[in-house]
């Protein structure tokens, strides 16, 4: 069973930073795709970023593109979002997804994510 459990949620000074983790289990973590999204109250879940854990290849959404960066660490089956200059507008829940079976990220969408966290709050006070 695919198991993703985000972490490193909180409440945070506009311009500050935070690093959120995201810990995978239940799949072979090399060979798939993992993504960061959001979803701020009253707002779609948005696509931010994702990256290839066979490859490193990683993709960014406009929005956050310069500010947010995401890694992996393939020896704990961990991937982050680093998330810098925050704004209170980055105020959401985010939760990362897996694609399983697949080797380069997909187009940031929900219907090609296969499996969700249960997401982690960011609040970023103005």
């Amino acid at each position: 069973e695919v198991q993703l459990v985000e972490s490193g949620g909180g409440l945070v000074q506009a311009g500050g930073s935070l690093r959120l983790s995201c810990a995978a289990s239940g799949f072979a973590f090399a060979d798939n795709v993992i993504a960061w999204f959001r979803q701020a109250p009253g707002k779609k879940r948005e696509g931010l970023s994702c990256i290839s854990l066979s490859d490193g290849s990683k993709v960014y959404a406009d929005s956050v593109k310069g500010r947010f960066t995401i890694s992996s660490d393939n020896a704990k089956n961990t991937v982050y979002l680093q998330m810098t200059s925050l704004k209170s507008e980055d105020t959401a829940v985010y939760y990362c997804a897996a694609s399983v079976g697949i080797s380069r990220c997909p187009y940031l969408s929900i219907p090609n994510m296969n499996d969700w966290g249960i997401g982690t709050l960011v609040t970023v006070l103005s």
